[in-house]
Order: structure tokens, then C-alpha cells, then sequence
């Protein structure tokens, strides 16, 4: 329902603009009920004209949105793929056990997330980098 009413208001709003805009470009008149008719015409074509600019200003939108979502796209693949390729360089990265100069070991397990697991005369700490 919200979705219709702001359509709505939207429509109300140009409609209101393109009179207006007519209105001041082709009325000269404000003395007689009856518009004459240059002033027909005058609102005739330019009606028209603004119809005809925006159904082409549309098309235009289309079309250009429709590439904008094919590079979003492609952009969100490529990240994914990205993402998919990390997680598995992660899954499969080795345990390598290094010694410290203080006689502890320490066990990396590399990745693009890796933690580090000290083990030091009987305690075992573990730290994420």
C-alpha cells in the first residue's frame, strides 16, 4: 500500500508541475473563461512535448540501469569468487609449528584469518591474529 500511495503522490506531483508549467507558458489571457486558440495549441504542444521527453528520458533510464545491474552483477561474482577462493586457501592452509627464542612452540595455521596456539612447558594459549 505505501508503494501505491508514493506512486500516486509522484504522478499528483508532475501532473501539478506540467500545468503549471503550461499554464504560465501559454495563458496570457486571465480575463475570459475560454482559452483562445493559440492558447489550446500552445498547451497542446507543450502536454506533448513534455510527454514525449519524458517517455524518452525513460527509456533511456532503462536502458542505462539494465548495464548498471549487469556490472553490479559481475561485480558480486567476482567477490564471491573471491571470498570462496580465501575460505578455501584457509581450509587447507598447513599447520606449521615454529619455535620461539624462549623454547615454546607456537603453531600457525595461516589462512587469511589465522591464529596462533602457544604451547609453552604444560600450558596451551591461543591467540587469533
Amino acid at each position: 500500500m505505501d508503494f501505491e500511495l508514493r506512486n500516486l503522490k509522484d504522478f499528483l506531483t508532475l501532473y501539478n508541475q506540467v500545468t503549471e508549467l503550461c499554464f504560465k507558458s501559454c495563458v496570457d489571457n486571465l480575463f475570459g473563461r475560454e482559452l483562445s486558440g493559440d492558447e489550446i495549441r500552445c498547451t497542446d504542444n507543450c502536454v506533448g512535448k513534455f510527454s514525449s521527453v519524458n517517455q524518452r528520458l525513460m527509456q533511456v533510464y532503462v536502458g542505462v540501469q539494465s548495464d548498471i545491474n549487469q556490472r553490479r552483477m559481475v561485480e558480486f561474482d567476482a567477490q564471491q569468487a573471491k571470498l570462496l577462493e580465501a575460505q578455501k586457501q584457509s581450509e587447507t592452509a598447513p599447520i606449521e609449528p615454529v619455535k620461539t627464542d624462549s623454547g615454546a612452540t607456537t603453531i600457525s595455521t595461516g589462512g587469511t584469518e589465522s591464529a596462533n596456539t602457544t604451547v609453552d612447558s604444560g600450558k596451551v594459549e591461543t591467540v587469533a591474529n
